[in-house]
């Protein structure tokens, strides 16, 4: 397995499903190729886990960086061999900024590095040194620095078995001469999802789902943008729930929200609370889905995590709203609008009534055949027809006056006569 690039989602899944498929095809060895500077503090430890967790050999291949959680990863391998120039070290919790991050965070990655550590019989104390600047070893003096091991480095103080230029080394040095290597690759559908767990695609999909929900509302029955916006839905929930970040209760928190700005837009006049906690729990939904958290326990989740979860939602918001503003207006007259919606106004100068009645019931007296409240029954001149009045409960029996005749119903008054 080759694991390029940050420690997220992406390749906590890429992982999880190779050392699935490496149960599956019963290997003997899992190699691990790495070259990172680390990544989310939660997907490392998940990925930990794994490892210790597998049963057969894994040996980690550092092919030139293991910094941060990838110290931690390759730490926790059986095995571990560099490439001539590598290093592995600096595990200390950074924020998005790069500035150190608070201690509880460090304090957990320092637990962790330790013990795993001491489970693979190396150095527990030189593994919190890569995360502790302020811990001070006296064969390894390091001014203000945290710890990282060169190749040479790594081998003497145990952290490195050998230096390898290639995996075909690493077998022969293992005493390994027969041997096929597969090199396990996501498949299509897993790419896929792998996509659409990045922060940026995330964004996309979250103007979309937004976006698509205000032109529906804005043109009930025109069917593309509503369409859009459950296919973006789709499309940014599944691979977090897949991935196993978005939680039943996260997903269930969207709709609510969703439910509570409809409440507003359609029920409640004007903007106040319903519509304030929608918007609330919506963005609120679409953020933790991006994020390791424990339901609403953060305290390994990286400040930085969080907030670059909450802007990729914000910006979304505020890319939806710019449509809504910018672009509203302007769509309903493009030509790609008026092939779906009717433009025409239907007047009644060009043969258009909104009537199914004729014009000369207007007046007609009738009697009640069913109990108005305020629709039901009436009866004019042997021919029974829908109606209602503006209110009045009328009983049967009662004599009406037409007074309009609009829609499907006739209006009608109580007559005097």
């Amino acid at each position: 397995m080759k694991v390029t690039s940050d420690i997220d989602p992406r390749s906590n899944r890429y992982i999880s499903l190779g050392l699935e498929k490496a149960i599956e095809m019963n290997v003997d060895y899992v190699i691990l190729e790495l070259d990172t500077y680390g990544g989310a503090l939660t997907d490392a430890d998940e990925i930990r886990t794994a490892i210790l967790n597998y049963e057969r050999p894994i040996y980690a291949f550092i092919n030139k960086d293991a910094a941060s959680a990838g110290a931690l990863i390759s730490i926790a391998c059986d095995s571990i061999f560099m490439s001539t120039g590598s290093s592995i070290g600096a595990a200390t919790v950074v924020t998005g900024e790069g500035e150190a991050a608070p201690d509880k965070y460090q304090s957990y990655m320092r637990s962790i590095m330790r013990s795993t550590a001491e489970s693979k019989g190396r150095n527990p104390e030189i593994a919190e040194a890569m995360v502790d600047e302020e811990i001070r070893l006296d064969s390894l003096i390091k001014d203000d620095k945290v710890l990282t091991f060169s190749v040479s480095e790594a081998i003497e103080y145990g952290f490195c078995e050998a230096e390898v230029e290639s995996i075909a080394d690493i077998m022969l040095r293992s005493g390994i001469t027969q041997y096929d290597i597969d090199l396990f690759e996501l498949n299509w559908s897993e790419r896929f999802i792998a996509l659409f767990l990045n922060p940026a695609i995330s964004g996309v999909l979250i103007l979309l789902i937004l976006g698509g929900l205000y032109f529906e509302l804005q043109s009930p029955g025109l069917g593309f943008p509503i369409i859009a916006s459950i296919v973006a839905a789709l499309l940014y929930f599944t691979p977090y729930y897949l991935n196993g970040l978005a939680e039943n209760w996260e997903i269930i928190v969207f709709f609510i929200g969703l439910m509570l700005i409809s409440l507003e837009v359609f029920i409640i006049p004007g903007f106040g609370i319903p519509g304030i906690l929608g918007l609330i729990f919506t963005i609120g939904s679409l953020t933790l889905v991006m994020v390791n958290n424990d339901g609403l326990n953060f305290d390994l989740i990286e400040a930085s995590l969080l907030n670059n979860a909450l802007i990729t939602s914000l910006i979304g918001f505020i890319g939806a709203l710019f449509l809504m503003i910018v672009l509203g207006a302007s769509l309903t007259k493009t030509s790609f609008f008026n092939r779906f919606a009717l433009t025409k106004v239907q007047d009644t100068s060009t043969g258009y009534t909104s009537s199914f009645y004729n014009k000369s019931l207007i007046g007609s007296i009738g009697t009640v055949v069913s109990v108005m409240r305020p629709s039901g029954r009436i009866i004019i001149d042997d021919a029974i027809y829908d109606a209602y009045t503006r209110g009045e409960y009328l009983k049967k029996g009662e004599k009406i006056k037409v007074i309009a005749a609009e829609g499907t119903s006739l209006k009608v008054q109580k007559s005097a006569s």
